[in-house]
């Protein structure tokens, strides 16, 4: 029997998406234009919403929080995934590497906390509309924010115990873009089935609930949406609800194939993590917010203010 490498790991190989010379290019042209709209998208929403106070309500509060954990979330994973599409030595500091799968899952796990209170809130103002400013509460508000933050701090904290106390020899070349558990879990030295387990449990706290309480208040949502007697305002409530459940699909539907179901190859599981990784923060500001009429007329006013269109302030 050939003698294993036991030496521990210092540095991991990211084989990324392609080692195909013009996929990379054409990758790294398509994950910039993703990236600058991510973050042109949600600073000009946290701005907006700072600016104008018609936007100080529950609705823009928690989607601000959800912007700022999307900026942060896709910081986290594309500008380094650029550098190693443009370079030949694709490697990360084992340190580099956990810090980057700690901050991942701090993101996303609040990220998956935070649409579930958002569709709660949704619920609140369209089925309960009489009773929502006493149930939304900005002492509720900022309690909901915080516990959304924590729930992700706590996830990354179980999640990259369980992945980063395992010991890694020898193997550091990661079939991946990026550090992410499953990944990393497939590189240890030693059994991995009770941190596989450990993932699994988190998983169903932290993807499975959340989207549950999403379907169950967009249900309530849609049924209420029946009953109304404007044929407008029906149609206009089931392209929104139409377009977050598109989102809530993408986030949660790809994180659900990565952590919660039977390995599928190598090359599925990071195509389907792009969408959750990549597209879907770019997403979340364009459908949640910048659609809305309120954003775009605090935008117009905010153009306006800045660039006026009478040449007869000129003088």
């Amino acid at each position: 029997m050939a003698q294993t490498n036991r030496t521990p790991v210092t540095e991991f190989f990211l084989l990324g998406l392609s080692d195909d010379p013009f996929n990379q290019k054409l990758l790294f042209i398509l994950f910039l234009g993703v990236y600058l709209v991510t973050v042109l998208g949600n600073l000009l929403l946290i701005s907006l919403v700072q600016v104008d106070s018609r936007l100080h309500t529950p609705m823009y509060f928690f989607l601000c929080n959800l912007s700022l954990a999307d900026l942060c979330f896709s910081t986290n994973i594309v500008p380094q995934a650029l550098i190693h599409l443009l370079s030949r030595k694709k490697s990360i500091s084992f340190l580099r590497c956990a810090a980057q799968l700690l901050l991942f899952l701090v993101f996303g796990g609040t990220q998956c906390v935070l649409l579930a209170v958002m569709s709660y809130d949704r619920y609140a103002a369209i089925c309960k509309p009489l009773h929502y400013s006493n149930v939304m509460t900005w002492r509720v508000c900022v309690h909901l924010a915080t516990i959304s933050w924590t729930t992700g701090i706590l996830v990354s904290a179980v999640d990259s115990t369980f992945t980063l106390k395992l010991p890694y020899q020898g193997n550091n070349r990661i079939a991946h873009f990026f550090c992410e558990a499953p990944a990393l879990l497939v590189l240890a030295s030693s059994d991995t089935h009770t941190s596989e387990m450990a993932i699994f449990l988190v998983g169903v706290v932290i993807l499975l609930i959340p989207v549950s309480l999403i379907l169950i208040s967009y249900g309530h949502i849609i049924v209420t949406v029946i009953r109304m007697k404007s044929a407008a305002g029906r149609l206009k409530a089931f392209s929104t609800c139409g377009s977050h459940l598109v989102v809530v699909i993408l986030f949660y539907g790809s994180a659900i194939i990565t952590y919660m179901t039977p390995k599928s190859s190598k090359e599925q599981e990071k195509l389907v993590s792009v969408f959750y990784a990549v597209v879907t923060p770019m997403l979340n500001p364009l459908i949640y917010s910048l659609r809305n009429k309120d954003v775009k007329g605090a935008l117009r006013k905010v153009t306006t203010r800045n660039f006026p269109c009478n040449l007869g302030v000129y003088h």
